[in-house]
C-alpha cells in the first residue's frame, strides 16, 4: 500500500483528511484482511482513496510508463522468440515474466533480471505441454489479462499462438495498475485480437460481478488462459479443466497453495495437480 501513501502525500487534501484516510485504511486492513481476498481488499482501498482524492485512475502514469517500457522491448523480445529453439515455450515464459510488473506488490521490479531468470530456470509447476495441446484442440480461447505493461508480453505470446478464436479481456475500469481498454488500445492489443471488458473495475475476476458479455465468453470458451495472482484468487473456485493459470508467485498465500517457493513461475491447471485449500 506504499503506492497509495506516496500518491496521497502529493494530493491536494488537508493533513486531517490524510490522517482520516490512514485511519480508514488501517481499519480495512485490520478488519477485512482475513475475511476477503487480497484483490477485493485492494479494490476497497482504491475506492477509499477515490473518496478522498478526485482521481479516477490514480495509477494512470505508472501504467503508461509500464506500457512504454515494455513496448520499447517488444521488437528485441519478438526476435528472441523467433530465433529460439522453442518459440512457443519462449513466448509463454516471457508472458509469465511480464507478470512481475505489479505495483500492488512492489513499487519497483527487476524486469530484466526476471526475464533472464524465467528464460533459464525450470517452471515450478509446468503444464505448458498440456496447454499447447489444449490450444490445438480449442476452437475458442478466452485470455484474461492482468497488468498494464504485462499486456505487451501477452501480445508476444498471443502473436505466437496465432489462434483465430482468441479473445482478450481487460478490466472494466481502473483497478490499481491492471490493464483496461485504454491500455489495450495504446499497446496495440486491439489490432491483434478481439478485446472485451470484464465489466467490473476490480483487480480480479469475479464472475458474480462481471458483465454479461464476459460471462458469456467465459462460459462458452473451450480454453481459458488466466494471468496473475488476482485472477487465480478470483477464479480458483470456478476452475475446471479448461483453465490454465500463468503467473509468478509473489506472496506466501499463493506459493503455499501451489506448494512452491515465492518468486517461482508457473503454468498451472488445477485439474492436473493436487491442491490444498487457499487461505485468505
Amino acid at each position: 500500500m506504499k503506492s497509495y501513501g506516496n500518491r496521497l502525500e502529493k494530493a491536494d487534501i488537508t493533513s486531517a483528511e490524510k490522517e482520516r484516510f490512514t485511519h480508514n485504511l488501517l481499519t480495512i486492513l485490520n478488519e477485512k484482511w482475513n475475511d476477503i481476498s487480497a484483490p477485493q481488499c485492494a479494490h476497497d482501498i482504491q475506492e477509499l482513496y477515490r473518496s478522498y482524492v478526485n482521481d479516477p485512475d490514480p495509477f494512470w502514469d505508472a501504467k503508461r510508463e509500464s506500457n512504454d517500457i515494455a513496448l520499447a522491448m517488444y521488437n528485441d523480445l519478438s526476435k528472441k522468440v523467433a530465433e529460439s529453439d522453442d518459440p512457443f515455450l519462449t513466448a509463454l515464459r516471457l508472458a509469465i515474466a511480464g507478470n512481475i510488473i505489479d505495483f500492488a506488490v512492489n513499487d519497483s521490479c527487476d524486469l530484466d533480471g526476471t526475464l533472464e531468470r524465467v528464460l533459464h530456470s525450470e517452471l515450478a509447476v509446468d503444464h505448458s505441454l498440456q496447454l499447447k495441446q489444449a490450444l490445438k484442440r480449442a476452437k475458442s480461447v478466452l485470455y484474461i489479462g492482468d497488468n498494464a505493461g504485462e499486456i505487451v508480453f501477452d501480445k508476444l505470446f498471443i502473436s505466437q499462438i496465432a489462434h483465430p478464436g482468441l479473445v482478450f479481456s481487460v478490466r472494466g475500469g481502473p483497478a490499481i495498475n491492471d490493464a483496461t481498454m485504454e491500455d489495450a488500445e495504446y499497446t496495440g492489443m486491439t489490432s491483434l485480437a478481439k478485446v472485451i471488458s470484464s465489466g467490473h473495475a476490480s483487480p480480479t475476476t469475479d464472475l458474480s460481478r462481471s458483465g454479461e458479455e464476459f460471462q458469456r465468453y467465459f462460459r462458452e470458451a473451450d480454453l481459458i488462459i488466466s494471468k496473475g495472482q488476482g485472477n487465480l484468487e478470483g477464479l480458483i473456485g470456478e476452475a475446471d479443466g479448461r483453465i490454465f493459470f500463468l503467473l509468478m508467485a509473489k506472496c506466501n498465500v499463493i506459493s503455499e497453495y501451489l506448494g512452491i517457493e515465492t518468486g517461482s513461475f508457473v503454468v498451472f491447471n488445477p485439474s492436473l495437480q493436487s491442491k490444498r485449500p487457499m487461505r485468505s
